[in-house]
């Protein structure tokens, strides 16, 4: 069991955990990681705030919304 990761490999399990559920030596690797390093815990709320924005987005083209305001002068 290997809990030693590399910022590069905790970059890579904190972008899986988006797709797949991590295993348990997985999770306590990143949570190591994560506590012990100044930029990953950055990196990992960057991409929690990206999955937010994408299922607003996603939220917004579901429900017909229009996807960009209307610039202004083009308003009738």
């Amino acid at each position: 069991m290997i809990l030693r990761r590399n910022c590069k490999e905790t970059a890579a399990l904190l972008l899986a955990r988006e797709d797949r559920k991590l295993g348990l030596e997985e999770k306590l690797a990143l949570r190591l990681h994560l506590a012990a390093c100044d930029a990953c815990p950055l990196f990992a709320k960057q991409v929690l705030t990206l999955r937010s924005a994408f299922t607003q987005w996603r939220h917004q083209a579901d429900s017909g919304e229009a996807a960009a305001p209307t610039p202004p002068g083009d308003q009738p």
